[in-house]
C-alpha cells in the first residue's frame, strides 16, 4: 500500500529516514478530534466517521462541529432570553446576584442576568397590611396599677423592600402574626404607654391620645431596626375594664359624665343669665340718667318761668293776678266733666254738661270742638260779667281759653 494514501504506513516517507516526532503528534490529535466526532455522530443519529470519505462531505467532522455550535448559541440566547421579568405598578423587584442584593428594579420591563446567577423577589409597596392581636383582647397593668382590657391594631405598608427583606428577620409575617417583627415592636409600645398612664384617664378624656403615642413609638423602634416598615395609623379598638369590675367602673363613668353635663348646663346658664343681667342694668342706668336729667330740665324751665312771671307781675300785678287766677280754673276745669255756675242775678243755677260736648266733639271732629270752646267761652263770660269783669278781662280769657283749647 503506498505511504501517502489512507491508512498507509507514514513512518516509510521516502524523504525521511526517522519517524517525525510532529506527524505522530498531529496523528494523535486527529485521532483524538475523530473519536470526538464519532461520538457526537452517535448522539445525534450519526453514522461512524471511520466509514466516510476524507472530504467530510457525508457528516464528516466539519459538519458536526457546525451543528454543535449553533445548538449551543441558540441554548444560549435562549437562557439569556429568561432574564426578562415585569414588576407591578404596585410591586418593587429587587435582584439578588448569588443571593447577594444588587439593586432594586421599579415597574415596567426588566433585564437580569439569567438563573442561577440572578434572582428577583417582588415585594408590594402599595398594600396596606394589618397586624392586630389574634387572641383578641389583651390585659395590661396601668400606672395606677389597674388593670385594664385594650385591643390594638395597626395597619402599615413597606417604604424600603430592600430593608424589609434583609435587614430584620420576618419582619412581618401574615400567616403567623405572632412570628413578625412589628407585632412584637406592636406589643411593646403598647405596655409601654398603658405603663406610664392612669386607667381613668385610659378610659375616660384621654383615650384619643394613646393611639399617637403608640404610633411614635413603633416609627422610632422600626426605624432603629431598619426594617423597610412605615406604621400609617393605630386603631385603639376597644379599652375598658375587665368584666369581673366592669360594672363599678362604668358607673363611675357615669357619674363623672354626670358631673361634666351638671357642669356643661351651669356654665350655660351662667352665661345666658348674665347678660340679661347686664343688659337690665345698663337700661335701670340709662333710665336714671334720662329721669335725671328730665326733672333737671324740668325744674330749670319752672325756675325760668318763675323768674319771668314774677317779672311780668312787678310791671303789671293786676292783669298778671288776674291770668293766674284763669289759668288755674282752667286746670280745674279741665278735670272736672260737669261745671255748676251759681249766678245772682236770679234763682237758676246753670249747668254747663262737658261731658257730652266732648263726647260729641270727638265723634263729630273739630266743628263740634268749636263748638264747645265757644260753649265754654259764653258761660266763663257770663261769670265774669256777674262778678263785675271788665270787657278787656273777658278778650283776655277768652284768648286764654283757645290758646289753652
Amino acid at each position: 500500500m503506498p505511504w501517502n494514501e489512507p491508512g498507509g504506513n507514514k513512518d516509510k516517507d521516502p524523504w525521511s529516514s526517522k519517524p517525525s516526532r510532529e506527524s505522530s503528534s498531529s496523528d494523535s490529535i486527529e485521532n483524538t478530534i475523530q473519536k470526538m466526532n464519532d461520538k457526537l455522530s452517535q448522539l445525534f443519529g450519526g453514522g461512524s466517521s471511520n466509514n466516510n470519505d476524507g472530504d467530510g462531505s457525508n457528516g464528516g467532522p466539519g459538519i458536526n462541529l457546525n451543528v454543535v455550535i449553533g445548538l449551543a448559541a441558540a441554548a444560549l440566547v435562549l437562557w439569556l432570553f429568561t432574564g426578562f421579568y415585569t414588576v407591578d405598578s404596585a410591586q418593587r423587584g429587587v435582584e439578588l446576584r448569588f443571593g447577594q442584593y444588587n439593586k432594586t428594579t421599579m415597574p415596567g420591563l426588566n433585564w437580569k442576568l439569567p438563573y442561577p446567577i440572578d434572582t428577583v423577589e417582588k415585594v408590594d409597596v402599595d398594600r396596606n397590611r394589618t397586624a392586630k392581636d389574634s387572641g383578641g383582647v389583651t390585659h395590661m397593668l396601668t400606672k395606677d396599677e389597674n388593670i385594664i382590657s385594650i385591643d390594638v391594631s395597626v395597619q402599615y405598608n413597606v417604604k424600603n423592600p430592600e430593608n424589609y427583606l434583609f435587614n430584620v428577620w420576618l419582619a412581618d409575617y401574615e400567616q403567623n402574626q405572632v412570628s413578625g417583627t412589628i407585632y412584637n415592636v406592636m406589643r411593646s409600645a403598647v405596655r409601654e404607654v398603658v405603663g406610664r398612664t392612669t386607667m381613668d384617664s385610659i378610659i375616660g378624656a384621654d383615650r384619643e391620645k394613646i393611639a399617637p403615642e403608640i404610633l411614635e413609638i413603633m416609627q422610632r423602634v422600626l426605624d432603629d431596626y431598619k426594617s423597610g416598615l412605615d406604621v400609617i395609623k393605630v386603631n385603639v379598638t376597644k379599652a375598658e375594664a375587665p368584666t369581673q369590675v366592669k360594672d363599678a367602673f362604668d358607673d363611675a363613668i357615669q357619674a363623672r359624665e354626670d358631673q361634666n353635663r351638671f357642669k356643661n348646663q351651669a356654665e350655660t346658664y351662667a352665661k345666658r343669665v348674665i347678660p340679661v343681667a347686664r343688659g337690665n342694668a345698663a337700661r335701670i342706668i340709662e333710665d336714671a340718667t334720662a329721669y335725671r336729667s328730665r326733672l333737671i330740665s324740668k325744674a330749670q324751665g319752672e325756675a325760668s318761668r318763675f323768674e319771668q312771671l314774677s317779672t311780668a307781675y312787678l310791671k303789671a300785678p293786676d292783669v298778671t293776678r288776674e291770668r293766674l287766677y284763669l289759668e288755674t280754673m282752667e286746670q280745674v276745669l279741665e278735670k272736672s266733666s260737669k261745671v255748676m255756675i251759681d249766678s245772682s242775678s236770679g234763682n237758676n243755677m246753670l249747668y254747663l254738661p262737658l261731658d257730652k260736648m266732648q263726647s260729641g266733639g270727638a265723634g263729630s271732629g273739630s266743628s263740634d270742638s268749636d263748638a264747645a270752646r265757644a260753649a265754654v267761652s259764653s258761660v266763663l263770660e257770663s261769670g265774669l260779667r256777674n262778678s263785675a269783669v271788665t270787657t278787656s278781662t273777658v278778650n283776655g280769657v277768652r284768648s286764654s281759653v283757645r290758646e289753652g283749647r
